[in-house]
């Protein structure tokens, strides 16, 4: 059997009952901790293996829940095949929100576990368990995306004490059926950071332009794809987030604009995000294509004729923004 030492390892796993989206946020004194500790399977669930970790728990589990067992027993079937439980630390949730956990009585302290209804909080050699009670309370109260929550319970258990040797790594991953960057895959957020004496921060960092640039796509796109109101509804929440942040990319908010332009949805929120971005970055001409988009999504095909034109003026051979020209003044006949 295979060990590997997990050092100092905090870990949230959880499930969206309202999405079906699955996702496991980990931190740790250990180099690259995300590629260890998480497992995960859209539609199925998510495993966190850690402690003393056997690396093949994780696929055994979810082999279970992929054929319909629900966590607790997925938990149990692949323990008994383990030569060290006693060791091992896992946290399991299933795609119906039912949960499991085990903290092998070998662990080192405080070692231990909590868990409810589609969430799972474990750790070993922390402060105390006023990591694991913290990062629960904070999941359970936070609204919002599931990535938030998860990176919410991962900040609440660093500030509780979180590891007694340390920082250096952490993660946070969610997956959903066709999540993925235009669909192509499950991978809804993927992020870590590997080796920094401020992983967590960093992980925030990353996150909070990570929404932005791909979380609010995808969450559009999903929308479109399935008819449910609650992507819409995170989407835009995510786009007005982002107006209220102290976030200084013009491009960031120049994507935004386009995705929700093209999705004719929220047409003030929209023409907001595209003056942001001009306001950042106002002699880019594809920043101008946008804000004529908007209009134009807007109806206002005076201004988007206006707007194409300018961005024309700055880039003259342009077939693009000719081509967008065209149509809006089409349109507006």
């Amino acid at each position: 059997m295979i060990i590997i030492l997990i050092i100092s390892t905090f870990s949230i796993v959880a499930v969206d009952s309202e999405t079906g989206e699955v996702g496991i946020a980990v931190a740790s004194k250990v180099f690259d901790v995300g590629y260890i500790v998480p497992w995960l399977e859209a539609e199925y669930g998510g495993v966190a293996s850690q402690a003393y970790a056997n690396p093949f728990l994780g696929p055994w589990i979810l082999s279970s829940l992929s054929r319909g067992k629900p966590a607790g027993e997925a938990l149990r079937i692949a323990l008994s095949r383990d030569t060290m439980p006693e060791v091992r630390q896992v946290g399991v949730v299933d795609r119906h929100g039912y949960s499991a956990a085990h903290t092998g009585r070998d662990c080192l302290a405080w070692a231990g576990h909590r868990t409810g209804r589609w969430v799972s909080v474990q750790g070993n050699i922390l402060t105390g368990p006023e990591v694991v009670d913290s990062m629960f309370a904070v999941f359970i109260r936070t609204k919002g995306p599931l990535a938030e929550r998860l990176l919410a319970a991962l900040e609440a258990g660093d500030r509780a004490g979180g590891d007694r040797r340390g920082r250096q790594s952490a993660a946070l991953y969610v997956v959903r059926k066709r999540g993925g960057y235009q669909g192509a895959d499950d991978r809804l957020v993927d992020l870590k950071v590997v080796d920094n004496p401020e992983p967590i921060k960093e992980l925030r960092r990353l996150y909070d332009s990570w929404q932005y640039t791909f979380l609010a796509a995808a969450y559009l796109r999903l929308a479109n794809e399935e008819g449910k109101d609650v992507f819409l509804r995170r989407a835009r929440k995510l786009a007005e987030t982002a107006l209220v942040s102290t976030l200084k990319d013009p491009y960031l908010y120049n994507n935004l604009a386009w995705e929700f332009a093209l999705k004719r949805i929220y047409p003030d929120l929209t023409l907001k995000l595209a003056h942001r971005a001009h306001e950042l970055a106002p002699e880019d001409a594809n920043i101008m294509d946008t804000m004529a988009e908007a209009y134009y999504a807007a109806g206002n095909w005076r201004m988007a004729i206006h707007w194409e034109k300018k961005a024309l003026e700055k880039e003259p051979e342009n077939e693009f923004f000719k081509k967008q020209l065209r149509r809006f003044e089409e349109g507006g006949k």
